[in-house]
């Protein structure tokens, strides 16, 4: 049996004048999180180096040498300072499928367990992170005379928005009496 659409229903994007008639909605940016425009700067800055190096490369046929460098460094802060959005947001990747099957007290209380051990896991890489900065002292990129502890800044910077933000939806969990994990329809919004 097959369904044809009802095209009364579907929007109208064509005007009784026959030119093309569509809105964009309006750009809501008011639900940024800090760390998403860090990202940004850093995705920005990434995709610029990128260009210059193709640019010095295929155009200039004269390689920069440092842009390399420079641009895993710019992918690994973009990395980093994202990965705090996903925590926000809580939608990294989650295995829900037994918490489907399990009593509601059992799976409340394993899935407290799991924000536990995430923030626990993210204040642990925090600290680990900035012990290692201070073993690597003053140790240099390669190609640029810049500390390596500005790449490894940007990661325990990272990890630790990341800790703080697993907080904050630990919090949320509390609050209302479920995770994702129990109910994976809903999401950080519903309160």
């Amino acid at each position: 049996m097959s369904h044809t659409p009802d095209l009364d229903a579907m929007p109208h994007v064509m005007g009784d004048d026959g030119q093309f008639h569509a809105t964009d909605e309006q750009v809501d940016l008011s639900g940024t999180t800090l760390e998403a425009w860090v990202a940004l700067v850093f995705f920005w800055a990434l995709g610029l180096t990128v260009f210059y190096q193709f640019f010095t490369r295929y155009v200039l046929n004269d390689s920069a040498a440092w842009t390399e460098e420079i641009a895993r460094y710019l992918l690994i802060a973009t990395v980093f300072t994202g990965a705090a959005i996903g925590v926000a947001k809580n939608n990294h990747i989650q295995v829900d499928f037994f918490f489907r099957f399990m009593p509601r007290a059992l799976s409340y209380r394993l899935a407290l367990l799991v924000d536990v051990v995430r923030t626990a896991f993210f204040g642990a890489a925090t600290f680990l992170t900035w012990q290692m900065m201070q073993k690597l002292g003053s140790y240099k990129m390669t190609i640029i005379d810049l500390p390596m502890n500005l790449v490894y800044g940007v990661v325990m910077a990272g990890f630790a928005a990341m800790c703080l933000r697993s907080v904050w939806v630990m919090r949320i969990h509390w609050q209302r009496g479920y995770t994702v994990l129990e109910r994976p329809e809903s999401d950080m919004n519903d309160r």
